[in-house]
């Protein structure tokens, strides 16, 4: 498996005024991450709208962005759900050439136990051809992959990382304390991800790297190089436009600075809506400061 230290970006998918999928613009976001410092690509996570992408667009997207990537940059992959069984059966019908590891977020609404969680992500790491990367939400989930479920399922040898946004600091200290070597801590939230490395973490999977993949690339290496003072700074420079990208929903925000910097329209999918004009307003003011 390749490296997936560092700066990885939740992709958005970008759609047109009738909400097609807009595969020019995913050529465009696929080229501007790839030439601004991001280390990896995660296709079809949350951030992707996944939820709201038919099989055959979801293959489309994915089938493009590997085009367009050409080996360059590992790949990431959204492949999660509350139905093992059912997952399972994707996972065994899915063609990985080009694809370097999953990203598989903890079961959502039937809120398994602690134990369920485990053979849930051993039985999606016993058939997965590829590394797995778990991914622990609460805030979407309502379920939490605790510590000690982690670090039992980090002894799995197909399961190498856990993106982590929890939100406590608590929780990162003791995966990270306790962590097998090898095994990466990745932050799940763009603005603690600085003092997330300095903890000891490995990176972020990130949203604001959509917009702004090159400060925030700076900001991730420098702090991974020790480098506190240059990171910190790069951190606040950031920092002030964090929550309103996320004020509304993700990823109506980022979407909107993408439409600014011309790279993709703003549309999202029902359920989401697009932000409120005084949001966007507050975004703009914001992304010119940066």
């Amino acid at each position: 498996m390749r490296s997936l230290k560092g700066l990885g970006v939740a992709m958005v998918t970008p759609f047109d005024k009738e909400k097609n999928v807009d595969l020019v613009a995913l050529d465009k976001l696929t080229h501007y991450l790839i030439d601004n410092g991001v280390d990896y690509l995660v296709v079809q996570g949350t951030t992707g709208e996944s939820v709201t992408l038919s099989n055959r667009e979801k293959l489309e997207v994915l089938n493009r962005i590997l085009k367009v990537n050409n080996g360059r940059l590992p790949v990431v992959l959204g492949m999660g759900g509350n139905n093992t069984m059912a997952l399972i059966e994707t996972i065994k019908s899915t063609d990985f050439t080009g694809i370097d590891a999953i990203l598989s977020v903890a079961p959502y609404y039937n809120k398994p136990t602690q134990e369920g969680m485990f053979q849930h992500f051993t039985a999606i790491a016993d058939a997965s051809p590829v590394p797995v990367i778990l991914y622990n939400v609460p805030g979407r989930t309502s379920s939490n992959i605790l510590p000690p479920t982690v670090l039992r399922l980090a002894k799995h040898s197909n399961i190498v990382a856990i993106k982590e946004a929890s939100g406590s600091f608590d929780q990162f200290m003791e995966i990270i304390m306790k962590k097998p070597k090898g095994f990466l801590a990745i932050s799940g939230d763009d603005g603690i991800t600085q003092p997330f490395i300095a903890m000891g973490g490995d990176g972020v999977i990130s949203v604001v790297g959509n917009a702004y993949p090159r400060i925030f690339s700076d900001m991730v290496h420098a702090a991974l190089k020790d480098e506190m003072e240059r990171s910190r700074k790069l951190h606040y420079k950031i920092l002030p436009i964090i929550p309103l990208l996320f004020k509304e929903g993700n990823p109506a925000g980022v979407k909107e600075v993408l439409k600014k910097m011309g790279i993709c329209d703003h549309y999202v999918r029902l359920p989401l809506v697009t932000v409120s004009e005084g949001l966007k307003n507050d975004l703009l003011a914001e992304s010119e400061k940066l």
